[in-house]
């Protein structure tokens, strides 16, 4: 069997910036996606560095193809399972055969939790549902914007967000008596309204109009979910690597994690889930893989 230089799992913007390098380092490469990345569904990012505005499919679209044309193969699968080889490196089975590598980066991200409300399926495309008030709260200025989770991660962001508008509404998921406190004071007194659990919505004329559990109705310009989300880092796990609470790989400054040879980058490392973040830790596995391979003298 071939054995690759590295296998990048995920071809988000820090996998494929990964690829970048290491190809442009004249390693042998390999990129697997299933094509599920997060970025794909930004509309317009209008804080990325030399871009005055670009989408999240147009950015990937650049990457893979600068990627490839340094010689990185690109491949849709799935990896399944990851494991250790008896004769060092790594495993990988996939829907389409298998692959083994001598290093191995995790560009997985992750997926956000969405509201169980009819219609959010669209919303993220449509660019009226957004999860960063990083990316895009500048462009949420002075519109109407509605925020929707436990009072504690809504509330949070929440009030970033007031930077940015007055007319703020928490749709709080918790119980009516969790919302009351300290919490829900300081809300308060920054103008944020706090209503219960939305039970329908609609969109309407470029607009969301949700109904609140105690049937109230709120029109609003954009909606940001504070639900959670899920790491994708069950490949890592498994190994052996270190994870956080939160599912977060742990790594050092080179991107590895306490498995040898297992490098991690982008949101599937950071809370900070920025696109800039991704690229740089990608910057510094693949240099750091790089130093760790057999020197490449061709």
């Amino acid at each position: 069997m071939q054995i690759r230089d590295c296998l990048i799992v995920g071809a988000g913007p820090a996998g494929l910036t990964a690829a970048i390098y290491l190809a442009r380092y004249r390693r042998d490469i390999l990129v697997v996606d299933d094509g599920n990345s997060r970025a794909a569904l930004i509309p317009e990012s209008h804080n990325y560095p030399g871009f005055s505005g670009i989408g999240g499919k147009e950015l990937i679209g650049k990457l893979r193809s600068q990627a490839s044309r340094y010689g990185g193969t690109l491949q849709h699968d799935r990896v399944g399972t990851l494991a250790a080889h008896p004769d060092g490196g790594f495993l990988a089975r996939m829907r389409d055969g298998e692959v083994r590598a001598r290093c191995v980066l995790i560009a997985t991200g992750l997926v956000d939790e969405a509201p169980k409300v009819p219609g959010m399926d669209r919303g993220a495309s449509e660019g009226w549902l957004r999860y960063c008030p990083i990316c895009d709260g500048y462009e949420a200025m002075d519109q109407r914007i509605g925020v929707i989770g436990p009072l504690a991660s809504a509330g949070s962001k929440a009030f970033f967000l007031r930077s940015y508008s007055r007319f703020i509404t928490v749709f709080t998921t918790d119980k009516p008596k969790q919302n009351s406190g300290a919490a829900s004071v300081e809300l308060i007194e920054a103008g944020i309204s706090i209503v219960t659990l939305p039970s329908a919505m609609a969109r309407r004329n470029g607009s969301i109009f949700i109904t609140a559990g105690d049937g109230q109705r709120h029109e609003l310009d954009v909606l940001y979910p504070a639900l959670g989300c899920t790491i994708r880092s069950e490949l890592a796990t498994r190994l052996g690597a270190a994870s956080a609470e939160g599912g977060t790989l742990k790594v050092d400054e080179h991107q590895m994690t306490n498995v040898p040879g297992l490098f991690a980058a982008g949101d599937v490392v950071s809370d900070l889930h920025q696109l800039s973040v991704g690229i740089g830790h990608a910057a510094i596995a693949a240099t750091a893989i790089h130093k760790m391979l057999p020197r490449n003298l061709r």
